[in-house]
């Protein structure tokens, strides 16, 4: 590849529970090139969820970094991943246990709190992967995995250790708390800022500069448009992620109140399990849908969607689904709806805390992720919640933003990820279907029953 310092092409990269996604983009958040390297999800039993990490965090990036096919050396690399994650690695910087994912109950916690970062799932990760390897070179995270296979160095942004909090005091990482998980911090990836430098790719020193990466949900916020009050931020990926602007500190029951990177902004809401992972499962339950199989709308039986448990608000990792209201006139067309409505319902429950705790009126849906292309999904949230839904014009959101972080990095964003809302494009809007709001609110409301 030749040197392109005139196009400024950075790279973002983000590794998905299903996928490696990456996104080439220029000074103006215009797509060059993008790349998709799918990789296995593991679920050996009902309460575990994994990966092979040495696949898809070590090997997947580079993979999808070589598949851009650039015919320009971009100026910096960034890369983002789902929280938390967990893994030890070898003398060569390999994994070599499972790659632990959130909601895997190996990571089960007691706490339930209004911040991720203090769920206490990454501390019971290392706690279990130290004891079936206590001699590794480390325990990193997929961020950190990634980042060694690209550079050399095993770096954590900050943003991802504080999920790690109280072993990541903002500062450093606790060496007494290690030594009572088995540990030492030796054993723990290099901490730096998120947005900043850690060194470049190859280890080549005229090579892109490699940020230190990011949570992938930061990732995908700064580069969507929810900037003002009212703004509900959808993530629409294997994990269903609703958060609603406010200028509120004050907790909402069950959810998550965390910072914006707008001044005076605060994101209430958090992680659902009735994503992708739910909706593929539910509509390859449903079976195909053929020209006879009518839907209409007052037709449509209910999901409690929890196959795996639920996160917020129920906190709940022993829930399991269930689909009622079934009778003999349901064909796979009504079931797939349902699945669909459920993700919705689910999305609506959350904007309500909101509302009931802070009295923050939802103005629209900005929607970002892969779902943002199923229409089913989208027209479901839209009917269920009553809101238009407007879909980023680039749905693979967490690596757009980390292109934007990559250039941080490089020292070409004199304001750094605060101006992030430039890159922001809008795609299509879907409004609500008023036939189907009516149809669904005793919908919705056996969803609530269901979900007690």
């Amino acid at each position: 590849m030749s040197n392109a310092a005139g196009r400024e092409i950075a790279v973002g990269i983000d590794i998905g529970t299903s996928s490696v996604k990456a996104i080439a983009a220029d000074a103006d958040g215009n797509v060059i090139a993008q790349s998709r390297v799918p990789h296995e999800i593991r679920i050996p039993a009902p309460d575990r969820l994994e990966h092979d990490a040495a696949a898809a965090w070590r090997d997947g990036p580079r993979e999808a970094l070589k598949a851009l096919e650039l015919e320009v050396t971009p100026v910096a690399v960034s890369v983002s991943a789902m929280v938390p994650s967990l893994a030890a690695v070898n003398e060569d910087g390999v994994p070599f246990t499972p790659g632990l994912l959130y909601g895997d109950g190996r990571g089960r916690s007691e706490a339930v709190s209004s911040s991720p970062i203090e769920s206490g799932e990454l501390l019971a990760f290392l706690r279990w992967t130290a004891s079936q390897a206590p001699d590794a070179r480390g325990y990193w995270p997929a961020t950190a995995v990634a980042n060694h296979a690209l550079s050399g160095e095993a770096v954590l942004d900050t943003s991802t250790a504080s999920t790690a909090y109280p072993l990541f005091d903002w500062k450093r990482w606790d060496p007494e708390l290690a030594a009572s998980l088995n540990i030492s911090i030796e054993q723990l990836p290099k901490l730096v800022p998120t947005g900043w430098a850690c060194g470049h790719v190859d280890g080549d020193a005229d090579g892109p500069v490699l940020a230190s990466g990011c949570i992938d949900a930061l990732a995908d916020q700064i580069v969507a448009g929810a900037d003002n009050e009212g703004d509900v931020l959808a993530l629409l990926g294997t994990t269903l992620i609703v958060n609603t602007v406010t200028t509120s500190e004050s907790d909402v029951p069950g959810c998550w109140v965390i910072p914006h990177t707008a001044r005076g902004k605060l994101l209430a809401g958090g992680p659902s399990n009735a994503g992708g992972l739910f909706l593929n499962w539910a509509t390859r339950i449903a079976g195909e849908v053929d020209g006879d199989d009518e839907l209409h709308p007052d037709r449509v039986p209910v999901w409690a969607p929890y196959p795996r448990g639920e996160r917020v608000p129920l906190h709940d990792p022993d829930r399991r689904a269930a689909l009622v209201d079934l009778d003999l006139t349901h064909g796979p067309a009504a079931i797939r709806c349902s699945a669909f409505e459920a993700a919705g319902f689910v999305a609506r429950r959350n904007i309500e805390a909101v509302i009931a705790a802070h009295g923050t009126a939802p103005r629209r849906i900005i929607a970002t992720g892969g779902g943002t292309r199923v229409d089913e999904w989208v027209h479901a949230l839209a009917y269920c919640t009553g809101l238009p839904v407007e879909c980023t014009a680039v749905p693979e959101g967490a690596a757009f933003g980390s292109a934007f972080l990559a250039r941080c990095a490089a020292g070409l964003e004199a304001d750094g990820m605060t101006s992030a809302s430039r890159w922001a494009r809008q795609g299509r809007t879907v409004e609500p279907d008023p036939i189907w709001v009516e149809a669904a609110k005793s919908r919705y409301d056996r969803f609530l029953d269901l979900s007690k």
